[in-house]
């Protein structure tokens, strides 16, 4: 386990008061950061129906999961081995079984079948399919949305949340340079790509990495304009710029980080990009504090950029830590206009100011967690665009 029995158990105490003031008895979780968080369950498993089942008046939740599975959940997890339930084989990817009439059945054998449940219903790993059978299987329940009730719990970090996630930017920082030195003309791109994962994997002498939510994003020359470009066999060119994103990742907890690299010599408009970004990202890094809430920020962003005629429509950043494939958002609040959210000390987030022309971008960022009095970034690495044979713009 990741963290001792103690505070696992508090976090299924905060989970229960929520349940409670939504009139929810009964819980099930089908996202794996959010069964991880609950219960320590590690495992690369979520490509098949999975789920935590946690009861108001139960001390411990129900793992149920594929059987070959099960033994994973014994392993990583803080659960009583009887509240390790697996499903056998013959419900995995079947045309006439589905996991979730496995679950109905475990429902009402222990007295569930007519109570107010709970279920994430925005989620990558409940699908429709899942809520059919569930319904069918249970006819008399009273089954209720309850979409990100845990992860608003996770917003707030422990102290050993918040040492893993420096762990997290320590190997960040580590594979960001080893990016950013490789880039050159003539590299290839997914050469870089694999030395960024070498890094990421291997960490620090310290402690090692784990594999991130998101795969490195390196789009280069052109696709800069757009950010969820990952990478192909094309060899850099001369005067194009590329885009890092990535994070470390330490026991699940992400630290991400973007910076921009260009091969020859910026044109005047990138020259602009790069000081209205890094004037904005500065500007807001020096007002967060406590007791803020998260459109403060955006304002400060958007007069700042506003100043050079600039404007962005989507939002500045979220929160992240602890979280699976295909993403480290927590999926809570964003930093963006109209989220009223207010800032407290150990909330962490990804602040990430890019800005595009139609064909060419900067990215800059930087993963923070709040303070008593303001807030630290979580990496320690140059911001400005990287020039390949020339000093750092600042």
């Amino acid at each position: 386990m990741s963290f001792g029995t103690a505070e696992y158990q508090e976090r299924i105490r905060k989970t229960k008061e929520r349940m409670a003031a939504r009139g929810i008895e009964v819980l099930l979780i089908t996202d794996p950061a959010n069964m991880n968080y609950l219960s320590g369950y590690d495992g690369w498993s979520f490509y098949v129906h999975q789920m935590l089942i946690v009861i108001d008046d139960e001390d411990q939740p129900i793992w149920v999961g594929r059987t070959m599975d099960a033994n994973g959940a014994k392993i990583t997890t803080w659960l009583y081995h009887d509240n390790i339930i697996p499903y056998p084989d013959t419900y995995v990817q079947s045309d006439t079984k589905h996991p979730m009439d496995f679950v109905a059945d475990i429902l009402k054998q222990i007295g569930q079948h007519n109570r107010s449940i709970g279920v994430e219903m925005e989620n990558y790993y409940f699908t429709a399919k899942c809520y059919e059978q569930l319904r069918k299987g249970l006819p008399n329940v009273h089954f209720q949305d309850a979409t990100s009730l845990v992860n608003w719990i996770r917003l707030i970090k422990s102290e050993q949340e918040i040492t893993y996630m420096k762990r997290a930017a320590l190997i960040a920082g580590k594979a960001m340079t080893v990016g950013i030195e490789m880039i050159n003309e003539g590299i290839r791109e997914c050469d870089v790509a694999a030395q960024i994962l070498h890094a990421q994997v291997t960490g620090t002498e310290e402690f090692g990495g784990d594999y991130p939510a998101i795969m490195p994003l390196l789009p280069s020359g052109e696709k800069t304009s757009t950010p969820h470009l990952t990478w192909t066999d094309a060899r850099y060119k001369n005067n194009e710029s590329v885009i890092l994103e990535l994070a470390g990742c330490y026991k699940r907890y992400h630290s991400p980080l973007a910076r921009t690299v260009h091969i020859g010599t910026p044109s005047k408009e990138m020259k602009l990009l790069v000081q209205v970004t890094l004037e904005g990202l500065e500007e807001c890094l020096a007002m967060i504090k406590p007791g803020i809430a998260l459109e403060e920020i955006c304002e400060v962003w958007t007069k700042s950029i506003a100043r050079y005629g600039f404007e962005k429509e989507s939002r500045l950043g979220y929160p992240v830590g602890l979280n699976y494939p295909p993403d480290w958002g927590e999926h809570t609040a964003s930093i963006r206009k109209g989220d009223r959210t207010i800032l407290e000390p150990n909330m962490t987030f990804h602040l990430i100011p890019g800005m595009w022309y139609d064909k060419s971008g900067f990215e800059v960022s930087e993963a923070f967690r709040v303070t008593e009095n303001g807030c630290e970034t979580l990496a320690n690495l140059p911001r400005g665009l990287h020039i390949k044979g020339e000093i750092l713009i600042k």
